[in-house]
Order: structure tokens, then C-alpha cells, then sequence
């Protein structure tokens, strides 16, 4: 099974050393989150900026808030970064679920599944070349990977799951324990085989993880406090929060007994020694 990195949000000029360490690390991807209203770096222009750093390591968004991006810019960006990263870049979105960042963005968060349903179709016709519509030609660059980059979907609403047997290649699962994300997997394969997909889906576990002194496990746990403040369950996940080798371990474990791919531990401190700390574990 692969091991990804989530990487933390607070110090944005510290993630080119991560991605680095990383990149000569067990590591196969690093993940970034998105928000408009939140204090984190913008996930495209950031992994653009990681892609020149590394040349291993995959770069992937997770998941980016795709109803609030302007569909055609997006086909571009994520076409641009397919290409920057030598087809090293997955885009994980979703629908988000923010009233702020809604707002912000200046979208009607009743429709935003509704909206990345339209955007998925539009995305998959920029990505193979073809004419953006009666009054606009194609929108390139063409990207590296046939298609346009890896989509992962990630979300809770049985929308989300569809989404992967119709437009996707995998799925994002996080903030679930492997009992809970074993039955959410096994949607996942059943909305693939409703949609006559050849193959497997993907199948992804995120775990929040923080590995090292007093000082980074409690940062860890305040910044994720912070981020989601909004859900009245912020406690809950800070508690839930992995800190020693052996929980890390068996919780990589776990979700490979269940069929994930790939899990990515999310890291909420900014400390890079944990790129060290995490690779000790999981080698």
C-alpha cells in the first residue's frame, strides 16, 4: 500500500522543504486542502510552485472546492500543473459545504452539486481538445495524461459517490475510521460497476497525523481546532488526532485491510522533522 503526506496550511514558506524531504522520501504523493475564506495557501498556485521542487513525488489537491473556480480556468490550471509535473498531478474536489466560501465566490451553495456535475462534463470536453462552445475554440494546453489529470471525489453525500462511477477515477475518504470507511468504499465499487467502468476505482484514506514533541502534537491539534471551528465538532477531531507510531501504523494497516490504495496522513504542524519521523514509520 502507498503512504501520502498531507501537508499543514500555517507556514506556507516552509512546504517547498517538505516537499523536498518528501520527494526523497517513501512518500508517493502530497496532498494540499482548499479554502477561499481561511488562511491557507491557494492549492494550484502552491503545487504549481512544489512540482518545480520535486521530481518524484505526485501533487494532488484534497480536495479542491471545484464550484468555486471558474470551470474554463480551471481546465487550464489543472491542464498547465498536469503538464508542469510531468503528469505527476491528481485532482481531488468536491462540493465543500462552507456558507463563507460560498459567499465569497459569489455561488448559490443550494447548487453547487448541481454545478460540479455541469463542471465535470465541461472539464472532460476541455482536457480531450475539443471546442469550448459555439463561441470559443479549444482551451489548452493539451494535458500530459490522456484525458486530463487522475479525478479523486471526496465527500459524504451518496451525490459525491456517484460522481466517481460517472466522472471520476478514484475516491478520497476522510474523517472516517476504517469500520465506518469499509461500507463507503464498497459504494464506491458499487457506483463504478453502475456505470459499466472498466477496472477498479481508486480507493483513498485520509488519517490527521502529528508526530513528534509536546510542542508540534499541540500545534497540530490547535490548527486543526481552527479549521473546523465552523462544525461544532472541532474537539472531537483534534481528539481523534494520531500522535504515536504505533496508532499511525495500525491505522495504515487497517485501511489497507479494507482496500484502500493509498493513505494519506495529514499533517497539521508545520514542523518538518515529521517528514523524517513519518517515513521512520511507515519504511
Amino acid at each position: 500500500m502507498k503512504i501520502g503526506l498531507g501537508l499543514p496550511v500555517d507556514e506556507p514558506a516552509v512546504l517547498v522543504d517538505w516537499a523536498r524531504r518528501a520527494d526523497a522520501g517513501p512518500f508517493r504523493t502530497l496532498g494540499l486542502l482548499d479554502r477561499l475564506v481561511f488562511g491557507n495557501p491557494e492549492p494550484l498556485v502552491t503545487l504549481a510552485h512544489l512540482a518545480a521542487a520535486t521530481s518524484r513525488v505526485r501533487l494532488q489537491t484534497e480536495v479542491l472546492i471545484a464550484p468555486l473556480h471558474n470551470t474554463a480556468l480551471l481546465a487550464k490550471q489543472s491542464a498547465t500543473l498536469d503538464r508542469l509535473s510531468g503528469g505527476r498531478f491528481t485532482l481531488g474536489i468536491g462540493v465543500g459545504g462552507r456558507a463563507d466560501d460560498c459567499f465569497a465566490a459569489g455561488i448559490d451553495i443550494r447548487t453547487r452539486g448541481r454545478r460540479l456535475d455541469e463542471q465535470m462534463t465541461l472539464l472532460h470536453r476541455i482536457w480531450a481538445g475539443e471546442p469550448y462552445g459555439s463561441g470559443a475554440g479549444p482551451i489548452g494546453p493539451s494535458p500530459v495524461t490522456p484525458g486530463g489529470p487522475e479525478v479523486l471525489f471526496g465527500g459524504f453525500a451518496p451525490a459525491a459517490i456517484d460522481r466517481v462511477g460517472r466522472f471520476g477515477d478514484g475516491f478520497l475518504g476522510a474523517a472516517l475510521p476504517p469500520a465506518l470507511m469499509a461500507d463507503r468504499f464498497q459504494q464506491v465499487r458499487d457506483a463504478w460497476r453502475k456505470y459499466d467502468r472498466p477496472g477498479e476505482p481508486r480507493l483513498i484514506a485520509q488519517v490527521n497525523v502529528a508526530l513528534g514533541p509536546d510542542e508540534t502534537v499541540e500545534q497540530a491539534r490547535r490548527n486543526i481546532r481552527a479549521y473546523y471551528a465552523f462544525s461544532g465538532h472541532a474537539d472531537h477531531i483534534a481528539g481523534a488526532l494520531l500522535a504515536t507510531p504505533d496508532a499511525i501504523r495500525d491505522a495504515a494497516k487497517s485501511y489497507s485491510d479494507i482496500g484502500a490504495d493509498e493513505v494519506m496522513l495529514y499533517c497539521w504542524s508545520s514542523d518538518t522533522g515529521q517528514v523524517g519521523r513519518l517515513a521512520d514509520v511507515v519504511s
